[in-house]
């Protein structure tokens, strides 16, 4: 089910606040709103209202056997990415960058926002999407883009559609399949091996190496100018 309302504050907190009062959300269910007035992302930022672009969020619920909680974020990333392929006039443009931001060309395209309700095996992970359709936010800290600004892009409705899908299929692998594949795939859709990275820790302090591609366990390796590799587990990561 796909609910689209007209205005919220965001959808995620919306989602978060329905589940931490006990109420039960399908996964595969949705809600997507035309305009957000509280919009977050990572660290805090706040996130452009949308309007005429893709705001939504789903949730998946936490089963045994499932891979860790943190490797969603490759499979989201993936699901953002699938859906918007066949849009883009230049599919070789499109990318993602560790762990889940989708670019077109170098600039920012799509946003996601992983949080979750409960611990253990019951928890629960609120997943916000934000894709920039119609407008791109002006941010002072990286280049945006809208897909309109490559070619006309779907109606938010139509979006919520194709995007469901691919997000569905793509737990299913995670699932199913494990990381094994995961990785392969999301590096297969990534920019170069080789590419000059710069990680922000969330200190002010900055690491910058080339990308070495991903771990087992999903967590981006960083070759560093001595010839060592580290793994980042947590960073805002840009291209350098």
């Amino acid at each position: 089910m796909i609910q689209i309302i007209e205005e919220t504050g965001s959808t995620n907190a919306d989602l978060v606040e329905r589940l931490s009062a006990g109420e039960h959300i399908a996964e595969g269910d949705w809600l997507v709103a035309r305009r957000q007035t509280a919009g977050r992302g990572r660290q805090g930022r706040a996130w452009f209202d949308g309007s005429g672009n893709f705001l939504g969020s789903s949730v998946v619920h936490r089963a045994p056997g499932d891979p860790p909680a943190p490797t969603l974020a490759l499979a989201c990333g993936l699901a953002v990415y699938e859906a918007l392929l066949p849009l883009c006039p230049d599919p070789a443009r499109l990318m993602l960058k560790w762990p889940n931001d989708v670019l077109l060309g170098h600039a920012k395209i799509s946003g996601i926002l992983l949080e979750g309700v409960g611990h253990g095996p019951r928890q629960s992970i609120v997943i916000g999407i934000g894709v920039n359709l119609a407008v791109a936010p002006q941010l002072t800290d990286r280049e945006t883009i809208a897909l309109a600004q490559v070619t006309k892009p779907p109606a938010p409705e139509a979006f919520a559609e194709r995007l469901a899908q691919c997000l569905d299929l793509e737990l299913q692998r995670w699932r199913e399949f494990g990381l094994d594949l995961l990785i392969r795939r999301w590096c297969d859709c990534a920019h170069p091996l080789g590419t000059p990275l710069a990680v922000h820790d969330g200190d002010a302090g900055v690491v910058k190496g080339t990308f070495g591609g991903l771990s087992p366990d999903g967590s981006l390796l960083l070759r560093l100018a001595d010839g060592q590799t580290r793994a980042i587990h947590a960073g805002d990561v840009s291209l350098d």
